[in-house]
């Protein structure tokens, strides 16, 4: 996680100890240079001696025996040197160029960045995306805290949900009450969206997998008949043996819960839902966090792309509301490309559907004390749901809710 964070510092600074181009060196002996690069600049507990022999034996291991001098060569020279890690919030703005540089991100994402949300926001994006972010949890029910706090784990408030944890102390997935479904791993962000389909009788998830929302929607929806419905069958598998797990740890009945595999772009459902959540594949720029390697990975081309898939899951979700029924449609990425992009293509092509304030409910939840962050209206840009990292302490969510209007099949 540290190399997938650092990659481009990491990068330069084996380029300017190296006799070779990073391009002409094959992709084992970078590799191996980028984890021995990134223990000597971090992780103060490995001795240098034994980071850049380990990186050594792996290059010989990837059966890259006459690059092992020229690994050492160059991880020497690093261990004389102190990399220090730059800082977006210290380092002075000149331009886009030395923002990315200073906070280790791609130019093409800070640039569109700055200019939709600004330096400052920016800066705070950069610098939650550089850090190990907090293990957010969500209770399933009450007395799963104490039985947490009894197995030694030190659990804090959450920030924005009554209902949130996060972990001070311990690893959460060692503990019973993880094994059975009682807590669940599940930044607040993903909570919120998951609160503001509120409360139905025939719900759809689309795009379930692996299943953090469907769970929360179900617990707030005891009664409900819920269909979860994911593209790959070991994923809604999986998908299964969650809810199934979570059976067991909760009083809900998950048996009015229908996983299917199927493909949300044409869903195989006659009947008519009351509340669709549509949480939609996407670029993940809003969890660089938790997933340093997407933006090494992703390229604006791809934008373009989910743009599409987006909008057919969204024609095939609104197909399946009811008159009167609220589709959320939701995604972890901070581009406009996937998300009011997509609402705006949906609604100038039909009209039967009108755009429902995010705030309004975001307040009935403050009201209801499910939402305990103090000024909602913090959490919105125009009627949608926005949570950009560093501003708020959560991976960045958008969120639009669309309401069918009556009397229409």
């Amino acid at each position: 996680m540290g190399v997938l964070r650092w990659r481009s510092l990491l990068d330069s600074r084996i380029a300017e100890n190296s006799s070779q181009p990073l391009s002409k060196l094959d992709l084992e002996i970078l590799v191996a240079l980028r984890l021995a690069a990134y223990q000597l600049g971090w992780l103060t507990r490995i001795p240098a001696r034994a980071a850049i022999n380990e990186s050594v034996e792996l290059v010989k291991r990837a059966r890259k025996r006459s690059a092992a001098s020229f690994v050492n060569a160059v991880l020497r020279k690093l261990a004389a040197k102190i990399i220090v890690e730059p800082s977006p919030q210290s380092a002075p703005f000149v331009s886009a160029e030395a923002l990315a540089v200073s906070s280790v991100h791609p130019l093409w994402l800070v640039d569109r960045w700055l200019q939709a949300y600004g330096i400052d926001a920016v800066r705070r994006i950069c610098e939650f995306d550089q850090s190990v972010p907090a293990t957010a949890i969500r209770m399933r029910y009450p007395e799963a805290e104490s039985a947490l706090k009894a197995e030694g784990f030190v659990l804090a408030p959450g920030v924005l949900l009554s209902s949130a944890r996060r972990v001070l102390h311990g690893d959460i997935t060692k503990s019973a009450a993880f094994r059975q479904g009682a807590v669940v791993i599940q930044d607040e962000a993903s909570q919120l969206v998951a609160a503001l389909v509120g409360r139905g009788t025939n719900i759809l998830d689309c795009c379930a997998a692996p299943g953090g929302k469907t769970a929360a929607i179900a617990d707030r929806n005891f009664d409900a008949t819920i269909a979860a419905v994911d593209l790959h069958p070991h994923r809604a598998r999986l998908l299964k043996r969650l809810l199934t797990a979570s059976s067991s740890a909760n009083e809900a009945n998950t048996s009015n819960i229908h996983v299917v595999a199927g493909d949300a772009q044409s869903l195989p459902f006659a009947t008519k839902f009351d509340r669709v959540l549509a949480d939609v594949p996407c670029s993940g720029t809003g969890t660089l966090a938790r997933n340093p390697e997407i933006k090494w990975r992703l390229t604006s081309a791809d934008l373009i792309d989910l743009q599409g898939r987006q909008v057919e899951i969204l024609r095939s979700a609104i197909a399946q509301l009811a008159p009167e029924g609220r589709l959320i449609y939701s995604t972890c990425s901070l581009e406009r490309e996937e998300n009011e992009d997509v609402i705006e293509i949906i609604l100038s092509e039909d009209r039967s559907f009108r755009l429902v304030e995010c705030g309004i409910e975001l307040q009935r939840l403050k009201k209801e004390g499910e939402l305990v962050w103090a000024d909602p209206s913090t959490l919105t840009r125009g009627p949608y749901l926005r949570t950009l990292p560093g501003t708020h302490p959560c991976d960045g969510f958008f969120a639009a809710m669309l309401e069918k209007s009556p009397n229409l099949t």
